[in-house]
């Protein structure tokens, strides 16, 4: 059995990789991408802490997540080729207005 405090440096690394994709990256793309690895390392740390303590409510928030995620990916990518055909890039940085 593994224990516990590998699942978690794991998530925990993996929320790192997540944050600071976040912070350097320009590309609207990746930015999207690190905040799926971010909601996938919590969802690691649920399925630990259930799996630890027995009980099913940790895996049960973390279908919660999967559909959040699920959601939160078609409108996010509807809105990145939106974004892309009215302006012809995914640069941040040259995407800094309100308007289409």
């Amino acid at each position: 059995m593994v224990p516990i405090a590998y699942y978690l440096i794991l998530a925990a690394i993996l929320f790192s990789i997540g944050v600071s994709a976040f912070l350097i990256k320009r590309n609207v793309i990746t930015v999207f991408m690190s905040i799926e690895l971010m909601l996938n390392a919590v969802n690691l740390t649920f399925v630990a802490f259930s799996h630890m303590w027995n009980q099913v409510q940790g895996q049960i928030f973390v279908f919660f997540v999967m559909v959040v995620a699920a959601a939160e990916a078609a409108v996010g990518l509807a809105i990145i080729i939106a974004i892309f055909r009215s302006r012809q890039t995914l640069n941040v940085d040259q995407i800094n207005l309100m308007r289409l």
